[in-house]
Order: structure tokens, then sequence, then C-alpha cells
């Protein structure tokens, strides 16, 4: 089965095929299995073995991931729905540049960037401090700054306008 996976802004091509994973065409042996009685999986690829705990999202194939202590978000989809979401993110995108919001309360570390930079999508332009640990907020479409509305040390709520973009 073939998937592409996106992993904060980067997109690789993952084939598994029984106990190989190719990704990105170099084939690794790996290997799945749970820790019985906690939410805990224990991902091997090659020689080496990673803890992770998955959270799925209520759309389709877009999971939270913890490993080994770092916190991802992740889509992974198969090739025909990859295609078909990127079509509709295509036309969504014509609409003009979506502005960054809060996806959780949480305290504003940094601001990376000011009025008149351009950004393209997926880049950084927050770190926030959420739940013990720093995340770094990205674009998901490209523009120009037109306002940034919060400062290192904010407080800041779910849904509150970061940055607006133009």
């Amino acid at each position: 089965m073939k998937y592409i996976v996106d992993i904060g802004g980067e997109r690789l091509t993952v084939e598994l095929d029984g106990e190989t994973a190719r990704i990105d065409g170099v084939g690794r042996a790996v290997h799945l299995s749970d820790v019985e009685g906690t939410p805990v999986h224990l991902v091997g690829i090659g020689e080496r073995v990673h803890r992770v705990v998955a959270h799925r999202h209520a759309e389709r194939g877009r999971y939270t991931l913890r490993l080994d202590g770092w916190r991802l978000e992740v889509e992974a989809l198969d090739e025909r729905t990859r295609a078909i979401r990127d079509l509709t993110s295509q036309q969504a995108a014509q609409a003009g540049p979506v502005p960054v919001t809060a996806p959780m309360p949480g305290m504003i570390v940094r601001v990376h960037v000011r009025v008149g930079d351009a950004v393209s999508a997926g880049q950084g332009v927050i770190a926030m401090e959420a739940m013990k640990m720093e995340n770094e907020l990205r674009t998901t479409t490209a523009g120009t700054v037109k306002a940034v509305l919060v400062r290192p040390g904010q407080a800041v709520e779910k849904g509150t306008l970061l940055v607006e973009l133009m």
C-alpha cells in the first residue's frame, strides 16, 4: 500500500509491503508492536526502536504523534485521497491567504515575522508553549504579513488570531 505522508511541511512517499517500508524510495525493515494496557506502540525502523503514542483526529488521515518525546502533527493518506485533498486545497487556496490562529490555549514564546514580511506555505511564524511543550505554528498558505497581533509572553486562548496575511 502506498501513502503520502505530510510531517511538518515535508511530504514523504511511504510504501508498505509486509515487514518492509520504502520511504521516498529507500527500503527499511519495519515492525510494530503494542505495549499491552497502554496507548504506546513500539515502532522498529531498521535497528532503531521508537516509542509512539498516536492520537487520531476527526479529519481522515490526521494524527498527533508523540514520538520519543517530540510532538508531531501528521497527515497520512493513500494516493487517491491525497490527490483529491490536494485539488480541494488548491481551490481553497485561491480564495486568499489564511490567517494563523492559536490551535489551543498557550503562551507566545517567539514571533518569527514582522509586518510586511513575505511568507511561504508551511513557514513557521509563531512559537507557542502549550501543555508544557513548545509548538511551531506555521502558515497554511503563502502571503504577506498584514498584522502581528501578539507578542512574546502573551497568553492566548484557542482560536485567537495571531498573524493576519494578505
